[in-house]
């Protein structure tokens, strides 16, 4: 089955493009923009407004499908691809792109993923167009074989058909109070991420971050249903090493500090510090899981910055440099290499969390809500945008539409 035509059409993303650099130097907020000058290649102000390419693939029997191209929220930062440009991305998939598309079987999907990004003449399709091409793909192939998406990942990676929810993260932005209210009444299994993204957040030796962690269990007690337990997950974006140090006995010590104040609750520390490169992050991060599991600490550290493509994936969960990795999936580039991720986590004994970022689309997100559930992935992240109730009703209904979906074909296999 062939595709005949490819439409590019420009859209918005569910939030904005952020200069990490400029805020962690100490930009300050004014309303809802940064006030300063930015630090990061491409931006020409702190905050821009997210903006996204959806491609769509027009088959043979004239159904088009899409996916979405776009950069994560903190672009430039980490390690990562530069701050997406729309009209770059739509010329380098006009011409280097679409005349793949065209000369591809859409029924195979792995096959033709590794067609269209095959690297030629040294020259990478970029992991956007990767993301939003395969996105598409995905899509096709399961029209074509009239399956879910999910169905063609375990089909084409030989996994059973998935039986459980993947547990859902939500994550506050800067209404923090107002949405881990949100997160409690509505029974998030993970919660709140609380954005710690300044030493203002932070704090003096990290005592406003705990006063906030402290809150938010005071809270989840206060508002939750009885019975309700919440896994806490906060990013702290590199604050606890900015603020006490690179010493990772030090970063040990303030995590279970941290774990120590809400005993009872598991605890997920995002990105305690960011060591400057993909080689110093593992080595210390390896030494600080090493620390916490040999104190038995109830604490997880997760890897996000310098943990971007598949490769990096694999080189984490090897060292057994984290517990949980966050897959980012427009980081991570083809969709396909998303799923490749979490089972190289599971095969190394670490969590895999496929995440991605505010800057993303429905269709982005429902997109990774089947390559969560096919993989069984141990929690995915509730997108697009920072709003909490679109992103969870996305990523949630989605996931219990297609276990509808799964168990009614199960059901009729039996009989």
């Amino acid at each position: 089955m062939q595709i005949k035509d490819v439409l590019l059409v420009p859209g918005n993303g569910a939030f904005f493009y952020d200069d990490q650099e400029a805020i962690r130097s100490g930009a300050m907020q004014d309303g809802f923009i940064y006030v300063g000058v930015p630090a990061t290649a491409g931006f020409e102000s702190i905050r821009l407004p997210a903006s996204s390419l959806s491609l769509g693939l027009v088959l043979t029997d004239d159904t088009v499908v899409w996916g979405d191209m776009m950069s994560v929220q903190y672009s430039g930062a980490g390690g990562r691809y530069p701050l997406f440009d729309t009209d770059q991305i739509s010329d380098f998939t006009s011409r280097v792109v679409v005349p793949r598309l065209l000369d591809i079987d859409a029924s195979l999907y792995l096959d033709a993923c590794a067609k269209v990004f095959e690297n030629r003449g040294h020259k990478a399709v970029p992991l956007a167009i990767q993301y939003g091409v395969s996105q598409a793909l995905l899509r096709a192939t399961a029209h074509l074989h009239r399956k879910t998406m999910a169905e063609i990942i375990c089909s084409e990676f030989d996994l059973p058909l998935p039986k459980h929810k993947v547990p859902i993260y939500c994550q506050s932005g800067d209404a923090r109070e107002i949405n881990v209210d949100k997160m409690i009444l509505k029974s998030v299994d993970v919660l709140p991420h609380g954005l710690i993204n300044s030493r203002q957040k932070f704090g003096q030796g990290g005592q406003t971050f705990l006063d906030f962690v402290k809150w938010v269990t005071t809270r989840t007690r206060e508002l939750g249903r009885p019975g309700y337990h919440p896994v806490l997950h906060f990013d702290v974006y590199g604050w606890i090493g900015q603020e006490i140090g690179l010493e990772p006995q030090s970063i040990a010590d303030f995590i279970c500090k941290v774990a120590d104040t809400v005993p009872g609750f598991t605890i997920n520390i995002e990105s305690p510090a960011d060591f400057g490169s993909t080689h110093a992050q593992i080595e210390n991060y390896a030494k600080i899981v090493s620390i916490l599991d040999n104190r038995g600490s109830s604490a997880r550290i997760v890897v996000d910055e310098r943990c971007n493509t598949l490769e990096d994936v694999r080189l984490f969960a090897e060292a057994k440099a984290t517990h949980l990795v966050q897959i980012k999936t427009p980081d991570v580039g083809s969709i396909a290499d998303t799923a490749r991720a979490v089972l190289v986590c599971k095969e190394n004994g670490v969590g895999a969390y496929v995440g991605g970022s505010c800057t993303e689309t429905d269709l982005s997100a429902q997109a990774s809500v089947h390559v969560s559930v096919a993989t069984q992935a141990d929690m995915m992240l509730a997108k697009p945008g920072m709003g909490v109730d679109e992103a969870y009703s996305i990523v949630g209904n989605e996931q219990n539409r297609l276990l509808a979906m799964l168990n009614r074909r199960r059901a009729k296999n039996v009989g």
